[in-house]
Formats: structure tokens, C-alpha cells, sequence
């Protein structure tokens, strides 16, 4: 396949890397100037991968777009908008448009694929790559599952097909909605589970990981989506590695925040959290974990009283 992977940070050099090993021509474009560019560009190298020699590297994003049938983003979910903008001005007919990353809109509480096709690509070109995996444990070899979703089945599959290795064996979604709300939403409670980890109860993230993901289930269904979806690879399936990995950049947010140290890198569950609080409120579904977090870290509530106050809630039945 001919690819253009769209940013390359963390998680685009990888896949980038990734494709090209497995025999796909590949475009990477970042943009000049930015640091993670200039480090490939001037190193052939991140903290993560070398650059393939058989990948061009661009700054040119009409070459990347235009010069491969394939595009896939990984960018900040927030910035997803504006940068679609800039797409579409392209030639982007019959391009087909897979988005690595996991969030949602904040001002909107859009999934990332509706933020897509709302910017003029047709919903049947549109597919996510969900699930787990850490970067660190990909380039040394140790294999996961991850997940292609779409409206478009056939999409799935080609994709699906395509892209599995030995390193990642891909399934075929049919929950697209479930796929990414379980798979932004995930980020939240890594960082739940990373206050817990700061703050001494790392007992508490057993109930965690049960009441988190039946909340998440809740919120799915009501958005139109299958509520079975929270217990697959895009959310339950993904705690591991993000509830307990030392490479959780969410996970170590949320103990860094108790601990009152510094975080410098991306964790998308913050504003993940917001957008899930309005998404509860617009759907009526009730989410006590992520109203947890969202309010310690936007209304800068006390992180242990709030999960020891939410953890003694008044008896009721589990499910």
C-alpha cells in the first residue's frame, strides 16, 4: 500500500516505522520546525525508532496527501479540526483517512471520525486504530491486538488485513462509536488510576478497572453504540497499558498531579474528561470516575478525599 502517515511524534514515527517494515511504501510528514520533525530530520532518530531508510520523510503535506491512497493522522485529538481544514483543500478524492489517535473534541464532544467527516470526507473512507500496545514494548518485539473500525466493513477488513504482522494482530471492528468513546475514554481513567498510584491506594484500581468500565459501557449505549464494546481491546482490553504501564503518559499524569510534580508530555485524558462530563450530562448517564477526575483537575478538588469519598458511596448492586 502507498501510506502517508501524518505526524510523527510518539506514536506516527512508530507507525511509520511499523508500515514500512512490513513492506508498505510510506510517506512521513511532520512539519518543519517542530521539534519532532527536526529530530528525525536531523538525527534519523526519536527516543522510540530510527527512521527507516525506506521512508521519505516530508515536510510537504501536499505530497504526502496527494502521493499515496491511504492517509493516516496521528496528531493532538484537539488540533484534528483546523488540521482537516487544511486537508480538504487537497486533492483528497478516494483517499481513504485512518485515524491513530484517541480523544475527543472538547467544544463539541464529536468522536474523532465525526470531526473528519464533518470536514468533507465521505463516513465509508473513514476508519480508527484502537486498542493496546505501548511503543516500548512494540519495537522489541512483543506482540498485542489492536482494532480496525469503520462504518464500512469492507474498509475494516482490507485495512485489518493489511496491516497485521506478527508483532500486531489486528480485528475487525463493527462498533465504531464503541471503539472510540472506549478508546478515548480509557485515558481517563489511566488517569484515575495514576492518582490512585500517587496518592498510596493502588488497591482501589480492581474497583477501578470493574466500575470504570461499566460506566464507560453506560455512556455507549446511550450515544448509540454497543455497550459490549467497553469490555473489548478498545477500552477494558487497553488498561493493562494504560492503568499500570510505567510508558502510560496518562497513567503518569495522574500521579505526577497528586504528587505535585511536573508532566510535560501529551495525556489526552485531560481534556477527555471534559468532553466525556458534557457527553454524560448531554446523554443522562451517569460517570462518578470521570466526574472524579474532571473535578480535581478543573475545579481542583482534594485527588484523595474525592476517590475515597467515591469509593465509600452508599451501598448498592453492582451492575
Amino acid at each position: 500500500m502507498k501510506v502517508s502517515v501524518l505526524g510523527c511524534g510518539r506514536w506516527g514515527s512508530f507507525i511509520g516505522w511499523y508500515l514500512a517494515r512490513n513492506g508498505h511504501n510510506v510517506i512521513q510528514w511532520g512539519t518543519e520546525g517542530n521539534y519532532t520533525f527536526d529530530v528525525l530530520k536531523n538525527t534519523g532518530r526519536n527516543e522510540y525508532v530510527e527512521l527507516d531508510e525506506r521512508i521519505n520523510l516530508t515536510s510537504d503535506l501536499k505530497f504526502a496527501v496527494e502521493n499515496s491512497d491511504t492517509i493516516i493522522i496521528s496528531i493532538s485529538a484537539q488540533a484534528l479540526r483546523s488540521f482537516m481544514a487544511r486537508i480538504v483543500e487537497l486533492d483528497v478524492k478516494d483517499k481513504k483517512f485512518v485515524l491513530c489517535m484517541k480523544g475527543i473534541e472538547v467544544e463539541t464532544g464529536k468522536r474523532l471520525s465525526e470531526v473528519v467527516i464533518e470536514s468533507g470526507i465521505d463516513r465509508d473512507n473513514v476508519a480508527v486504530w484502537v486498542g493496546p500496545g505501548h511503543i516500548q514494548a512494540f519495537v522489541k518485539g512483543f506482540p498485542n491486538c489492536m482494532v480496525i473500525d469503520s462504518y464500512n466493513k469492507e474498509l475494516v477488513k482490507t485495512l485489518a488485513d493489511e496491516f497485521r504482522s506478527n508483532t500486531i494482530r489486528f480485528y475487525y471492528g463493527d462498533d465504531i462509536i464503541g471503539s472510540e468513546i472506549g478508546a478515548a475514554a480509557k485515558n481517563v481513567m489511566g488517569i484515575a488510576a495514576g492518582m490512585l498510584d500517587g496518592g498510596g491506594y493502588t488497591t482501589l484500581k480492581g474497583p477501578l478497572m470493574a466500575r470504570g468500565a461499566r460506566e464507560v459501557s453506560r455512556l455507549i449505549k446511550a450515544m448509540g453504540g454497543n455497550e459490549l464494546s467497553a469490555y473489548g481491546l478498545c477500552h477494558l482490553g487497553d488498561y493493562e497499558t494504560t492503568l499500570f504501564s510505567e510508558y502510560s503518559n496518562n497513567r503518569n499524569f495522574g500521579e505526577k498531579y497528586v504528587k505535585k510534580q511536573p508532566f510535560e508530555k501529551l495525556a489526552e485524558g485531560v481534556s477527555t474528561a471534559k468532553a466525556m462530563k458534557m457527553l454524560g450530562e448531554k446523554y443522562g448517564v451517569d460517570l462518578p470516575i470521570t466526574n472524579a477526575v474532571y473535578s480535581i483537575i478543573y475545579e481542583k478538588e482534594e485527588p484523595m478525599q474525592v476517590f475515597l469519598n467515591l469509593f465509600s458511596r452508599s451501598t448498592r448492586k453492582e451492575f
